[in-house]
């Protein structure tokens, strides 16, 4: 089912956003070389808590850490641990926050010291991928034109987009209707909403869109090839003439 936000549900959402916003921020001034994996988690705990939110991410269906941090070729889902971080890693670090009830969402790919310029193409083509999805989007607009931008944009840079995980509505749950897959044939799909809230998150591989899950985690995906991906996403208001991008 999709929910239609109203006004007052929107403003909670903009609070929760923005301190996805500023949690990512925080983050990014603070990773470094040598960190391990659960030292940014905590970061992430540290930050969202203090601005009297709770990390959504944590307990979710037995999920055991407060951000999904997820190194070079894990695509998404990376439990923090002891894995360290090294020069010239790229790392998703994808966070959700709670307050008043209501979630805000997004993911950022951080560049660590000495990044190769074949990553540094990945992660910036990445974002572009998310920027070329809001092109022209509004209320009318064919929920598929999303992904059929993201799949364009990827694909024409030789990049594969991962078909196993989607975008979500978003809102009182983290994960609400309709899924926002990243690939799909333009012009097809539900009419979008105004005050629909929904993730926009470009997955993308620098080889197969293929994945595989952790069989003895659960949790983690990493590319079927080995290969690095990077991840960018954001929480998106619908509006009859646009969209406000929330966790920017």
């Amino acid at each position: 089912m999709v929910t239609v936000k109203s006004e007052k549900e929107i403003e909670y959402m903009r609070e929760s956003c923005r301190i996805v916003k500023e949690t990512l921020d925080f983050v990014g001034k603070n990773i470094r070389i040598g960190m391990t994996t659960k030292e940014v988690d905590e970061l992430v705990y540290k930050y969202i808590t203090s601005c009297g939110a709770y990390p959504s991410e944590l307990g979710y269906e037995g999920y055991p850490a407060s951000s999904c941090v997820s190194v070079n070729e894990v695509v998404v889902h990376g439990i923090p641990g002891d894995r360290i971080l090294s020069d010239g890693d790229i790392v998703s670090v994808d966070i959700t926050a709670e307050k008043n009830g209501f979630h805000g969402d997004a993911c950022r790919t951080f560049l660590l010291g000495n990044v190769s310029e074949e990553k540094k193409k990945l992660v910036k083509i990445t974002e572009e991928c998310f920027f070329k999805a809001i092109e022209g989007l509004q209320a009318g607009v064919p929920l598929y034109n999303i992904g059929n931008a993201v799949q364009t944009h990827a694909e024409s840079n030789g990049y594969g987009v991962v078909r196993a995980l989607t975008g979500h509505g978003i809102g009182r749950s983290m994960h609400e209707d309709p899924a926002v897959p990243n690939y799909g044939k333009r012009g097809t799909g539900m009419r979008l909403r105004a005050g629909m809230t929904i993730c926009i998150e470009p997955m993308i591989a620098m080889g197969t869109w293929k994945v595989y899950q952790d069989a003895s985690d659960g949790w983690t995906v990493y590319t079927a090839d080995g290969k690095p991906a990077a991840h960018y996403e954001n929480t998106v208001l619908i509006k009859e003439d646009g969209v406000e991008i929330l966790t920017l």
